[in-house]
């Protein structure tokens, strides 16, 4: 999802494959063995599998919002690094407690919240995780506060958290957003190329 953003806003067009992470196509592997998505293949052979260089990547091409430039900013890393591994791992064990032995989901939804208050306080002070314009940071953490509040949107939408519930919905009501959430039909070999985005 942020690498489809960044993508998007910086007007550039990819050959898109929708894969199924159980049934990974082998081309896949090939390029990346880790098995992960996103994988940008480009034409010089360079391959990106993952989703901040991409953004990375796409903003270098052309950044017509200065998304970049929270990216100088030495608490933006702080952000994105505590969202990519703490926040995440809670995450995974609170929206999907299931695939995993022992766990109380409730006890890292209480963990999760550490970051997200955090997130609150920053939105007291700027309307955007950096400052009042959106940049590479919000692309960044917003797909995983979404798949947050999808957890138990009911929750999520009763907590006394206006600042990231109104900086969520904002993203969520977009035309950048919607624009990059189009449902694809899985990719096999031999299909038609589609572009992304269309």
């Amino acid at each position: 999802m942020r690498a489809r953003m960044a993508i998007a806003i910086s007007g550039q067009q990819v050959e898109f494959r929708e894969v199924i992470l159980r049934d990974k196509p082998p081309s896949m592997i090939e390029l990346s063995p880790k098995g992960t998505v996103p994988v940008l293949s480009l034409s010089s052979g360079q391959v990106i599998d993952e989703s901040l260089d991409v953004i990375d990547w796409a903003l270098k091409l052309n950044d017509p919002d200065n998304w970049l430039r929270s990216n100088q900013s030495e608490k933006s890393s702080e952000l994105i690094h505590t969202n990519d591994n703490e926040f995440k791992h809670h995450l995974d064990r609170y929206k999907y407690s299931k695939r995993y032995d022992n766990e109380d989901p409730l006890k890292h939804r209480e963990k999760c919240l550490i970051f997200i208050n955090e997130l609150e306080e920053q939105l007291s002070v700027s309307q955007f995780l950096y400052d009042d314009k959106i940049s590479a940071l919000d692309i960044s953490i917003l797909p995983f506060i979404r798949q947050f509040r999808i957890a138990d949107m009911d929750w999520f939408d009763s907590l006394a958290k206006p600042n990231i519930q109104n900086w969520l919905m904002k993203f969520l009501e977009s035309k950048l957003f919607k624009s990059i959430m189009i449902k694809y039909d899985k990719w096999e070999e031999g299909d038609e190329k589609i572009f992304f985005p269309s």
